[in-house]
């Protein structure tokens, strides 16, 4: 039986990720920060097949602890950085963690010999570290697609910028690493939205829907998505999940990064279909995901059932 280590295995999308491989007939194991903290990876022990489950706790930054982690694996998929929006210390909770661990992550990969394949689970803001708005100087409704120029500026959130920052450390190792014995692949989805498998809500993906659903402004970046009437591309959680496991059992797809997206909709109709009501306006489809639907396989659910879906 093959196996496969999930880095941040027991979060909003790692959750779905570990459920995958493990109905898939993988062994899985599942790091979490923190042991101690039960009620953040007890959801996992429930799914079907999780005897095939181990669950230990690593932080990406111990060298030492990620060696230990991977040290059997066949396949390792890291979606362990911290998605955050409200930052005291942008060097401590986003950058350290997501860019100095993406260079401690490959280091390590690279002297263990059992890995054949690893996929990373980035975000949209390794294409345009603006997001949800657009690159500067385009529309909010103008296309983006894999061949088109990286966008980063010093002014996007300091989770966009540590995000694509990441992506250049991952990008650079490539060029510079000719005759890997492991594949690399990325996926980079957009607005990730969909029920939780653990029932907590104290993501900030789940908490994104939240806020949307009930209009609710924690601070002022969402003020003023609601002010603007933002255009919000959004995936379902799920198609996230069969993406990363279609890229991690699917050979020659070596150095490539997906973007995974359904449709662009106005914040205004998001919260309408949160609510169980028709949208106002049409969808757009403004990230491109035909690369991801041919090489994958993978259909992407209108936002429409993701969203209906959320509340049922």
């Amino acid at each position: 039986m093959k196996k496969v280590g999930i880095i941040g295995g027991a979060g909003f999308i790692g959750s779905y990720i570990t459920k995958e491989f493990l109905e898939n007939g993988f062994t899985v194991k599942v790091s979490v920060t923190d042991i101690s903290k039960q009620a953040k990876y007890l959801h996992l022990t429930e799914l079907e097949l999780s005897g095939n489950l181990y669950i230990t706790e690593m932080k990406v930054e111990n060298k030492g602890q990620l060696e230990h982690f991977v040290q059997d694996c066949d396949i390792v998929v890291h979606c362990g950085t911290p998605f955050q929006l409200e930052v005291k210390d942008p060097q401590a909770e986003l950058f350290e963690p997501i860019v100095k661990g993406t260079e401690n992550f490959l280091e390590v990969i690279n002297k263990t010999l059992s890995v054949e394949k690893v996929v990373i689970v980035a975000s949209v803001a390794s294409y345009n570290s603006n997001f949800p708005m657009p690159p500067d100087g385009k529309s909010p409704e103008e296309s983006f697609d894999e061949s088109q120029e990286k966008f980063m500026s010093t002014d996007s959130h300091p989770y966009g910028q540590a995000k694509y920052m990441a992506n250049q450390v991952v990008d650079k190792f490539i060029k510079e690493n000719k005759s890997l014995h492991f594949e690399i692949s990325t996926v980079s989805p957009v607005m990730v939205f969909g029920k939780s498998l653990s029932g907590r809500e104290d993501s900030t993906s789940t908490g994104m829907q939240y806020f949307i659903q009930k209009m609710i402004a924690p601070n002022e970046s969402i003020k003023f998505f609601y002010k603007i009437d933002a255009f919000f591309a959004i995936v379902d959680v799920k198609d996230v999940a069969k993406a990363v496991y279609k890229a991690a059992i699917t050979k020659g797809l070596h150095g490539k990064n997906y973007l995974l997206s359904s449709e662009t909709w106005r914040v205004s109709d998001v919260n309408r279909m949160l609510n169980l009501m028709e949208p106002l306006h049409k969808p757009l489809i403004v990230y491109q995901n035909k690369m991801a639907e041919e090489d994958l396989g993978v259909a992407f659910k209108p936002v429409k059932q993701t969203l209906f879906n959320y509340v049922i």
